[in-house]
């Protein structure tokens, strides 16, 4: 490969990062560089994961129907643990709190999102991660207009945290975790090129940042070959991540 990684790239590659060691689960990403980040992850360092045409079948790598994934299943799956959803979020808060339901009041809201959908069962039953291509204070924010997926204060609030699990955000500047003693949001690397003023500038809460913060780890030259010429040769991953 000539060129260096693009900062696309490197979202791929921190999202691909989310299913690492997860064993044979379903991958449900939601987003373009979500889904060339399972793709890449099945190729590389997570053989087992279950991929799917986002319908009604499982998919093998080239896109073969490997097996049938009825919903009665595919609940089962959701319930039982064995699905590792990255959904987006049209805002979300230091704890991970999730809304993909509406801005503003909810009785008067300014704008309708997609409603609520499965994100209360996904953050209570299996482990969901973040996708926020656009990083911005009107997306993270200090406190949700509605809760859509659960975040770690409200669980642990209602006592539903035996299950409860979200590994990390994925954002077009950094990747975030919530590896702090109150469960709050940390910011556990830096994309190249992205400074902490930038993240924090861009962040509309208080977040958690070591004194050594790392940069996002780079592909190497096999996954930018897969990324580049197997999965998304098109480039759409650029349309998603425009620096």
């Amino acid at each position: 490969m000539t060129s260096e990684p693009t900062r696309a790239e490197y979202c791929v590659i921190a999202c691909a990062e989310a299913w690492r060691s997860d064993g044979e689960v379903l991958a449900s990403p939601m987003g373009l560089v979500p889904s060339v980040g399972a793709r890449l992850a099945k190729r590389t360092f997570s053989p087992d994961l279950l991929l799917t045409d986002g319908e009604a079948m499982l998919v093998g790598l080239d896109g073969t129907v490997e097996g049938w994934l009825p919903y009665r299943r595919h609940l089962a799956m959701v319930t039982g643990g064995k699905r590792h959803v990255m959904m987006g979020a049209g805002q979300i808060d230091r704890y991970g709190n999730q809304n993909i339901s509406c801005i503003g009041d909810w009785e008067r809201p300014a704008r309708q999102l997609l409603g609520v959908r499965g994100a209360p069962v996904n953050t209570l039953n299996n482990p969901v991660s973040y996708w926020i291509p656009r990083h911005s204070a009107r997306v993270f924010v200090e406190r949700v207009d509605m809760v859509s997926g659960v975040g770690h204060d409200r669980a642990e609030a209602a006592g539903v945290t035996r299950f409860h699990r979200l590994p990390r955000v994925v954002s077009d500047l950094g990747v975030f975790d919530f590896q702090t003693p109150d469960r709050s949001m940390r910011l556990a690397s830096l994309h190249p090129g992205v400074t902490v003023d930038q993240v924090r500038d861009a962040t509309g809460f208080a977040l958690a940042v070591p004194d050594d913060v790392p940069y996002t780890r780079e592909p190497s030259a096999e996954e930018l070959r897969l990324i580049r010429e197997v999965i998304d040769p098109a480039g759409l991953r650029d349309r998603e991540v425009r620096v």
